[in-house]
């Protein structure tokens, strides 16, 4: 089971944007990657609302993500919230095996 949690950082001015491009250049996301219990984090570009950049940030249980949460990097990633100010919409999701009905829709 994987906890899977979709972040959509909205700013204006291209705030978002700068804040993911921030992130990987410092070398924060290499150090997220590396964490025990990461197995995704990744950002995306809304091509419907520029402003917006969706994080996709999946672990392999709650306990990676409390230790994730408790790390020095939240600090940094906070302080980069408030330097681009971004406000946040947070959905969270557990992963399932697809039933074997699915496999005739995925195209690999």
């Amino acid at each position: 089971m994987a906890i899977t949690v979709n972040l959509r950082y909205t700013g204006t001015g291209g705030n978002a944007r700068s804040f993911a491009e921030e992130m990987m250049s410092s070398g924060t996301v290499d150090k997220i990657r590396a964490e025990k219990g990461n197995l995704r984090y990744e950002y995306y570009v809304s091509l419907d609302d520029p402003e917006t950049v969706l994080l996709v940030d999946s672990w392999t249980d709650q306990a990676a993500i409390d230790a994730h949460h408790a790390s020095p990097m939240m600090t940094t990633i906070a302080e980069l919230r408030e330097k681009y100010d971004l406000h946040m919409t947070v959905e969270r999701y557990i992963s399932t095996e697809a039933p074997k009905t699915e496999d005739r829709f995925i195209r690999k």
